[in-house]
């Protein structure tokens, strides 16, 4: 069935908290464990069907925020998935309560149990009121930044569309698109900041409501991660900026001679070759035909895969008006589909978006026969594992994409991919002061990005933008608005993807049997134990960074830059 036949019905949400509440009743009062489970998974297949219908709302939603059905249908979820969470929250005490839960943990996995026993920490009636405003509050932010109207080179663009200019070979139209798009977020300041300083102060009172002393344990919590701390993650921290930031800082003055700038700013850095970064060929349309090409030689599971996603139209790629920016995976349960969103706009985007976004969709395809919800996809940092791995492992292919160009994309891909670390752990540390300090003034909390940013990226140059120079710069990234403490899973899933680069340019038919074991896995195992079943070795432990930004500083030190010029 293709997508658009994929049928979509507002739940009726007080049906379906009678019949969880009927169903809670009847668990509690079963007399056996296998009555349980099968009430249990009768329970499931409810919350696949909201799920299903939530995730259609959302992909139909972002693809034209315009469309009035749908912002409507987004704002009935808004409002009521609160209130399920109430429902499914006490049927999920039930099983942590009930007499045969050492069967019931020996029938579904003790992990499932873990990340049950953090739903009813992080969830209490008493804050329904506050997720509602966070949930609206949210939705403000998607749709200021998805409706933004940026007049640049004889018509308006969206923010998304103004990323070809940023990236081109022309200095003055990257400075001016530049220019173009943080003044947009410049002449939005106070609504940027107010939404954020609101999203804030409810998190941090529905923190203190749940018996936390702020809300970076509850943003912990939320994420489900049962095998680290924060205390680890500040450790992890300090490994990217001993290790890793001398490393960045020295390619960057390396794109500077390579480039022949006398000094390189923000706007420069994605001019990394002279005459423009390399660019895959080919409209939409031809790029998916050779990324079936590629999926179809890489292996079995990945032809049918991705046979999948192209004949039942499981992708909106292209960048359009009305359309929410960035890209994601999902998964529509009740019709075990993947569903790739993005936006290309014809960089080497375009290709990321092909093998990052399929990686994701690869994983949740390749774990679709769990019925227990919550193993379909692993905790997020597991999940950018399977994306981020997918697009070294598709290294051989990419000549289909970029011809004579490929080892520089290639070198770019790598150096770019470990110049991000930097800017992760950036975002991963602001959060943490924001939340730690919840009742400072926005001017504040920019200082403060500013000082970080500083900190792990010295080789930034605002070229005297008052709005960046003020710490404006991270208000653009979703993540931080969205969903708070999600985006040092993309920095530790990286250097998880890199571990699998590096043993596939040793050992690539183990490597790949290593991916495919992982994806398997889906969300059975906590983070820490599904990088041991990978047999990659975890980026908490010490000497893990040195050893792998080594590697790599070695690699992209053996590439002369007359090569890539």
């Amino acid at each position: 069935m293709k997508f658009k036949d994929f049928a979509y019905e507002r739940p009726d949400a007080e049906k379906i908290k009678k019949d969880i509440k009927a169903l809670a009743e009847k668990f509690e009062n079963a007399g056996s464990y296998q009555e349980q489970t099968e009430i249990t998974q009768e329970y499931n297949k409810i919350r696949n069907l909201l799920d299903t219908m939530a995730t259609l709302v959302q992909i139909r939603h972002t693809i034209d925020v315009n469309d009035k059905f749908y912002e409507e249908e987004q704002d009935y979820f808004d409002e009521k998935s609160p209130e399920f969470t109430e429902l499914t929250t006490d049927f999920t005490k039930k099983m942590l309560n009930s007499k045969f839960r050492p069967e019931l943990e020996n029938f579904f996995g003790k992990h499932l149990f873990n990340m049950y026993e953090l739903d009813v920490k992080t969830f209490s009636p008493e804050i329904i009121d506050d997720l509602k405003e966070e949930n609206k509050l949210v939705s403000k932010y998607v749709k200021l930044i998805s409706t933004a109207k940026i007049p640049f080179d004889g018509e308006e663009r969206t923010l998304v569309q103004l990323t070809p200019y940023i990236m081109s070979e022309d200095r003055s139209v990257r400075k001016d698109a530049s220019d173009a798009k943080f003044g947009y977020f410049s002449e939005h300041l106070e609504e940027f900041d107010g939404i954020y300083d609101s999203l804030v102060k409810v998190r941090d009172r529905m923190a203190k409501k749940l018996g936390y002393k702020n809300f970076v344990q509850l943003g912990y919590d939320k994420l489900g991660r049962t095998d680290y701390n924060s205390e680890m993650v500040k450790g992890y921290r300090k490994q990217i900026h001993d290790f890793v930031t001398p490393i960045s800082e020295k390619l960057f003055e390396r794109q500077r001679k390579r480039v022949n700038l006398d000094n390189l700013y923000f706007y420069d850095e994605f001019y990394a070759i002279p005459g423009g970064n390399p660019k895959p060929t080919g409209t939409t349309e031809e790029k998916v035909k050779l990324a079936l090409k590629m999926y179809n030689e890489l292996s079995p599971e990945t032809g049918e895969f991705f046979e999948f996603m192209t004949e039942n139209e499981l992708m909106d790629l292209e960048s359009k008006k009305g359309k929410a920016g960035g890209g994601y995976c999902t998964f529509i349960k009740n019709y075990k589909s993947p569903f790739i969103f993005s936006n290309f706009n014809g960089t080497s985007g375009d290709v990321d978006v092909l093998t990052h976004e399929a990686g994701h969709a690869f994983q949740v395809y390749s774990s679709r026969h769990y019925e227990v919800p919550e193993y379909l996809w692993p905790t997020m940092e597991s999940a950018e594992i399977h994306s981020m791995s997918m697009e070294f492992l598709t290294w051989p292919w990419w000549n289909l994409f970029y011809g004579e160009n490929t080892d520089t994309a290639k070198f770019l891909h790598l150096s770019d991919a470990l110049n991000f670390l930097p800017y992760g752990v950036s975002v991963d540390e602001f959060q943490e002061w924001v939340y730690e300090n919840p009742d400072v003034s926005p001017k504040e909390r920019r200082s403060k990005w500013r000082e970080i940013e500083k900190k792990y990226m010295p080789w930034k140059n605002y070229d005297g933008s008052d709005y960046l120079e003020n710490g404006g710069f991270w208000q653009k990234q979703s993540h931080i608005y969205e969903v708070p403490f999600y985006y040092i899973d993309y920095t530790l899933a990286q250097v998880c993807a890199f571990q699998f680069w590096k043993k596939s340019n040793e050992n690539r038919t183990e490597t790949w049997n290593d991916y495919v074991k992982l994806c398997k896995l889906g969300g059975t195992k906590p983070f820490t134990e599904l990088v041991k079943e990978a047999n990659l070795i975890s980026p908490f432990e010490d000497g893990c960074l040195k050893s792998v930004a080594g590697f790599i500083k070695n690699w992209l030190d053996s590439v002369s830059d007359d090569k890539l010029i």
